[in-house]
Parts: structure tokens; sequence; C-alpha cells
């Protein structure tokens, strides 16, 4: 990894500490996790460890058919493998939906490694012809998109107006 930049004072001993990161451009819950992992690096740095940034699989309730669900232990065994491939001494999850961190959670706890576990937050209301386009709505709506009941030409406009930007959807 020094082929990377890292300075040699990096690797005197510090715990290697993985961000495990669900970060895509495909799944709007995770879309805000690239910036977050910045901030996550500068800690770790700063409380002495050293970070170290993986990818694994991102799921996106509104993006995939038929649903997320089906694929939450695809990607516990996803972090689990990645985790133990690395050899790390630690591991921060960053993830945001209701399937990608309890999968995140299960990988890691099958490792049983020191885990934090942080969260992309909750996305914020958008709005939908003069009214809150609330969380339920969209999940109502994208739902029908998936199955075809929505047409895409509606879905569209829909949904870049009730979602109020980055982050996980309440359910």
């Amino acid at each position: 990894m020094k082929n990377q930049g890292f300075p040699d004072h990096a690797f005197d001993g510090r715990p290697i500490i993985g961000i495990c990161n669900t970060w895509s451009e495909l799944a709007s819950c995770h879309s805000g996790l690239r910036d977050l992992a910045k901030g996550v690096k500068r800690g770790v740095w700063e409380a002495g460890g050293f970070p170290v940034e993986f990818p694994v699989m991102s799921l996106g309730e509104t993006q995939m058919k038929s649903t997320a669900m089906l694929f939450r232990n695809l990607l516990a065994m996803d972090v689990e493998e990645s985790i133990r491939a690395y050899g790390i001494d630690g591991v921060v999850l960053l993830g945001g939906c209701d399937k990608a961190t309890p999968g995140q959670l299960m990988g890691a706890a099958s490792v049983d490694l020191p885990t934090i576990a942080v969260s992309s937050g909750p996305m914020l209301n958008g709005k939908w012809q003069g009214g809150v386009g609330g969380q339920r709505q969209a999940h109502c709506f994208d739902h029908g998109a998936m199955v075809d009941a929505v047409p895409m030409v509606m879905h569209t406009p829909f949904d870049r107006q009730t979602r109020g930007g980055n982050g996980r959807r309440g359910h």
C-alpha cells in the first residue's frame, strides 16, 4: 500500500480500520456516503488508526427489482468476506437503508471484530403538486413503477420532487 502514497509512519503498528462503504450513485440512500467517508477517515487518523476504505454492494430500494430484500444476505456475505480477506483490526460500516444496515451488521458480526455502524441519516421530505411528498407516498410510487403500474414518464418528476436529498427514507 506504500505505492499509493501513504507515508512510512502510517505503517508503524497502527490498527488498520476498514471503512466498509455502500456508496453508489444508483441508490439515493447511499449517495452521501462518499463525503461521510472522508470525515470518518479523518477521525480514524486522529484517533491513531490507519483508515482504509473498501466498497461493498449497495442496496437501493428505489432502483432494484423486485426488492432490495432479496440481496440483503448477499451483502452480508460481501461484508464478511471482505473483512476477513483484508485482515483489518476493526471496521466502520457506512450504510443507509433498512436492508443495507442489517446486511452490513450481519456480515461484521460473523467476523467478530470491533465495529461501529454509521448511518447516512434521514432523507428530507420533498414537495409534490404543492404539498409535502412524504416518504410513504414515494415508497408506494416506487413499487408502482417497478411493476409497471406507474409509467416512468410520471415517476421521474415525482421522484425528483418528493425526495429532499441524500439519506435513507423513513418507512
